[in-house]
């Protein structure tokens, strides 16, 4: 594990364009796999989870050609080769899940294991894919490894999901999409990076309606063609960039197209004091007044609250935070979507920051902080990385965050690029 040393206090300003969504471009390559045509993806991020999963089509015969520099990537698929006894899924990475259907659609039968590996968030379910998979007519025939076979053609399902998970809602996309008749699915999520799935999909010759929506109806096809799709620019990074110019007393400009994704994202920032301009093209941070927006209500606490899309993300409440600790008022964090995700926040302590953890899903952060620097230590999460970061850069002297290297896992290059815009930001 690599550590990142911060020394804070120096403005970061200037331009600069964000990655691809890592959560977007996974989904989208997985679901390749659902064509035996050639697709290209555009505006590829470069991260580790995207070789791995590359090796994997690799060994299964799949021919790609990727350009880091240009970021894209085209990569055809051999059907025949999927057609095997030995489907094996590589479950070192999280973002393995989402090979479930387009593999099971080949193959049909699968084996792996179900101990699946990825961000210290706590536990995450399994369940809800294996039951998608079932209720398009898959049966289990082992637990532990899991190993799933098709019985007959993939038909239609209505399912109505327990809850919006975004990687159960697009297992369930790529199995609808080819499947015999109409799937519906209710309680669907409906994040950015899902309608990038969904729209990839369209342009390969799927029937979906309801994007962006709770509810998903989709009516299969018999084959889906080859397309150029894509990935959209990461909001996450776009709001982690704003945030970094903004407390540091920067003016920084992210350009990108997606204005239409941070309305929300924006508005719950501007409550932490930080002060935008819109275009259509680009966001601009022009200012930091630390000042917490106090709600009419005198009653109550000003909050931050976390949820399924269209709610402000959970993957940057982190950043909210390592905002927040430098702001004159109080403020709580509610995240609604992971237990115990804010268990790292015991570490913005060794700033000098006031913070009470009332429960494993709400935090309070005490205002006008005599902030200092600090050896602190990372948890496996990306997000919480980069939080650390956004505290680090606007406090002045030297902060060592141990255990860093999460940061690379979805913000490819992104220390170069904030050294480029001024920031004092090395690996060690």
């Amino acid at each position: 594990m690599a550590n990142l040393v911060v020394e804070g206090g120096y403005p970061v300003s200037g331009t600069v364009r964000p990655s691809g969504n890592k959560n977007a471009v996974l989904p989208m390559l997985c679901a390749t796999l659902l064509s035996e045509d050639e697709v290209t993806l555009e505006n590829v991020p470069d991260i580790s989870d995207i070789d791995k999963l590359l090796a994997y089509f690799e060994s299964k015969g799949s021919r790609f050609h990727r350009d880091r520099a240009a970021q894209t990537l085209t990569i055809q698929h051999d059907f025949q080769a999927f057609i095997t006894n030995e489907a094996e899924l590589p479950f070192g990475i999280r973002a393995a899940v989402l090979l479930l259907a387009p593999a099971m659609v080949r193959s049909g039968n699968l084996h792996f294991d179900t101990e699946a590996k990825g961000c210290a968030l706590g536990v995450r379910e399994i369940d809800p894919h294996l039951e998608i998979l079932q209720r398009f007519g898959c049966r289990m025939t082992a637990r532990h490894p899991c190993h799933m076979e098709a019985v007959g053609p993939v038909t239609a399902a209505k399912i109505w999901a327990d809850y919006a998970s975004v990687t159960a809602t697009e297992t369930f996309i790529m199995m609808a999409s080819v499947a015999e008749g109409v799937s519906v699915l209710n309680n669907a999520a409906s994040e950015p990076h899902v309608q990038a799935l969904c729209e990839m999909l369209v342009a390969m010759g799927a029937k979906i309606d309801g994007i962006g929506t709770s509810r998903l109806t989709v009516t299969g096809v018999e084959r889906l063609c080859g397309t150029t799709a894509r990935v959209p620019d990461d909001h996450h990074e776009v709001a982690t960039f704003l945030a970094i110019g903004g407390v540091t007393g920067g003016r920084l400009r992210v350009e990108s197209g997606i204005g239409e994704h941070m309305e929300l994202i924006l508005r719950q920032f501007s409550k932490l004091g930080l002060e935008f301009e819109v275009e259509p093209d680009a966001i601009t941070v022009t200012g930091w007044t630390r000042k917490i927006t106090e709600p009419f209500t005198t009653e109550l606490l000003p909050k931050i609250e976390a949820a399924p899309w269209p709610y402000f993300p959970a993957d940057l409440l982190p950043q909210a935070i390592g905002v927040a600790v430098g702001c004159e008022g109080d403020i709580m964090f509610w995240n609604k979507v992971y237990e115990g995700a804010l268990g790292w926040t015991g570490e913005l302590l060794k700033f000098g920051a006031r913070v009470h953890l009332s429960d494993p899903h709400r935090l309070v952060v005490f205002g006008n902080n005599q902030l200092r620097p600090a050896v602190v230590e990372a948890p496996y999460i990306i997000r919480v990385v980069v939080a650390l970061l956004v505290a680090a850069v606007q406090v002045k002297g030297v902060t060592r965050i141990q255990n860093a290297d999460p940061l690379r896992r979805a913000y490819p290059h992104f220390v170069e690029k904030l050294t480029a815009l001024g920031a004092k930001v090395h690996w060690e």
